[in-house]
């Protein structure tokens, strides 16, 4: 195990950033601290990084590789660093910003200088920019500056590594393939990685595991496909893609939405009338037909189509003015030629029903 945190906490003056934190990560992991603004994502990694203290509470610990690092300066933890905003020396080559770690050591732990520029030559062969070491930070695209940051940062060879956004400055496109590359180079290299983001596809695309983080506290820890298709809470759901949210009521073990029934779990039995549910679908988990599918199925029109993209993104209404978000593969789409004000109807083939004090 290469960190593991412990009970952390952290308060600026009224506001909790972070509350009774806990955390393993494996050695040679990619995990990604997924959140909103203000979730506390970012000051976890920055008290990993040592750059913020945490409070002093009972039992709390920071360990590297079991060692207890809470007392630790930043320059002693051994940790590569990557800011969104590249932060590289302009008056600098591209080769003198990466060896700019290694120069900077002291003489008795300074490697020689063809062991840096062997280093370097390595690292601009592993981040694709063989060939730029001579040129100048304004002479790169957003895109080749990032890259440069993060050979900056694992030319010291860190424990761990820490990314603070490093793509969010960039525009999708680039992000989308600087993020594939990250995980190559991630999978080449198997250093301990922490990435902060709050891109969801991000966090999905290149994590071995997501830390879902809301308000100071960790949500759900998992594997990207876990944390998207078992949510264990209605934050984790709504906030990773884009879900339809409709009430409901509980009622023998069971939630009604409209003419919809859904089997609940074991956990529910007992459950009040009163109760109210919340009933979660994805768009591509509704069925859509010209016919009643069954007695589940929900009258709707069609308002909107959309089909720009790989599915058609149909907006339906129903009665109740509910908006309905579903998306079809094209073939299904063009099999029913939807056109808007067409009658139809509507059922979910999967959902995720949370009611007070427990979820399915």
């Amino acid at each position: 195990m290469s960190v593991e945190i412990k009970n952390i906490s952290k308060s600026f003056g009224s506001f909790t950033a972070l509350k009774d934190v806990n955390l393993r990560i494996e050695t040679g992991e990619l995990i990604s601290l997924l959140g909103p603004s203000g979730s506390g994502k970012t000051t976890l990694l920055r008290i990993i990084a040592g750059m913020d203290i945490p409070d002093s509470n009972p039992g709390s610990q920071i360990l590297f590789f079991d060692e207890d690092v809470v007392s630790m300066p930043v320059g002693k933890r051994h940790v590569g660093f990557v800011f969104q905003h590249y932060a590289l020396f302009k008056h600098m080559t591209v080769f003198d910003n990466i060896a700019f770690g290694l120069r900077v050591r002291p003489r008795d732990k300074r490697p020689s200088k063809k062991e840096i520029q062997d280093r370097v030559r390595e690292l601009l062969r592993l981040i694709q920019l063989e060939g730029f070491g001579d040129r100048f930070p304004t002479q790169l695209s957003g895109g080749q500056r990032q890259r440069v940051a993060l050979a900056r940062a694992l030319a010291i060879e860190p424990r761990v590594l820490l990314l603070d956004e490093p793509f969010g400055a960039l525009d999708a496109k680039v992000r989308q393939s600087l993020r594939q590359w990250l995980r190559r180079l991630h999978d080449e290299l198997n250093t301990t990685t922490v990435l902060v983001t709050h891109d969801q596809e991000e966090a999905l695309e290149v994590s071995d595991r997501v830390v879902v983080m809301n308000q100071a506290k960790i949500e759900q820890v998992g594997s990207p496909e876990q944390v998207f298709h078992n949510p264990t809470s209605e934050f984790v759901i709504d906030f990773l893609g884009n879900v339809n949210v409709f009430r409901g009521r509980v009622q023998d073990g069971k939630a009604t939405w409209g003419a919809a029934r859904e089997e609940r779990g074991e956990e529910s039995r007992g459950a009040d009338a009163s109760d109210s549910a919340k009933i979660y679908v994805r768009p591509h988990e509704l069925a859509v037909d010209r016919n009643k599918l069954s007695d589940e199925s929900i009258a709707a029109r069609v308002q909107r189509i959309n089909l720009a993209g790989a599915q058609a993104k149909v907006i339906l209404s129903t009665a109740q003015y509910e908006e309905i978000r579903v998306d079809l593969p094209m073939e299904r789409f063009q099999h029913l030629r939807l056109v808007p004000g067409d009658a139809v109807f509507v059922q979910p083939t999967n959902t995720r029903i949370f009611v007070p004090d427990y979820s399915i």
